[in-house]
């Protein structure tokens, strides 16, 4: 599994979140490998229109619906076209009880929950919230092109460890530092099923070709 978040950065804002998304589909179908996509909210519905591939919105609030003005409701962004959203990434971190509730609102919604963790205690914490992937992701290497994999493994196999006790169902990604088909290769020796990605493909100079790269990657044969 691959899932590719498109943060707010230029190269996929607009009509070029939906050129990026369109890769990632490419990719998908002819390499079978899972790709997702997580666009702006503004820009859900026309990758969703444009793409069958999963589209995650990049965050939703504890919130039911109501009076909640400014807010972004789990409702709209399934009406939008999402399947999922992640929850708690760096850049938007909640509290563990609102984790709690927005895991428990996807659910009713039925939309797909991926939470980000900065650390193995965080992580095992979300597991017993039994989300449906959990993605590892120190802060510190986010965006800084040195994989989370390789800069800290022990962080990705603690977790692993931890999570499994409470949770052996969730599915588990590593983010942080991703732009190589090797360092999806290691993410995956150490025991996860996938990655999430930013900047080492939205910024990329031809984010097709390492999306390929990242794909094929998945297919080593783990030790």
């Amino acid at each position: 599994m691959v899932i590719v978040n498109f943060k707010t950065f230029s190269e996929a804002t607009g009509r070029r979140a939906v050129e990026l998304a369109k890769k990632a589909e490419k990719v998908n179908d002819e390499t079978h490998v899972s790709v997702g996509v997580a666009p702006q909210f503004a820009d859900i519905t026309a990758v969703a229109e444009a793409v069958k591939i999963p589209v995650f919105a990049q965050h939703i609030d504890p919130i039911k619906l109501g009076n909640c003005t400014g807010h972004v409701l789990a409702e709209s962004v399934k009406e939008a076209g999402a399947t999922g959203t992640l929850i708690n990434h760096s850049e938007r971190q909640l509290k563990l009880s609102d984790i709690d509730e927005v895991i428990k609102i996807t659910r009713e919604v039925g939309l797909v929950s991926l939470v980000c963790a900065n650390n193995p205690r965080i992580s095992a914490a979300v597991a017993t919230l039994k989300p449906d992937i959990l993605a590892i992701e120190p802060p510190e290497l986010i965006g800084t092109g040195i994989p989370v994999s390789k800069a800290k493994p022990e962080v990705v196999t603690d977790t692993i460890k931890l999570v499994r006790k409470v949770n052996p169902k969730v599915t588990i990604l590593c983010g942080a530092g991703i732009s190589h088909g090797e360092d999806v290769s290691v993410a995956l020796k150490l025991g996860t099923q996938g990655v999430l990605v930013a900047s080492g493909i939205v910024k990329a100079k031809d984010p097709y070709t390492i999306l390929c790269e990242f794909a094929q990657a998945t297919k080593i044969k783990r030790v």
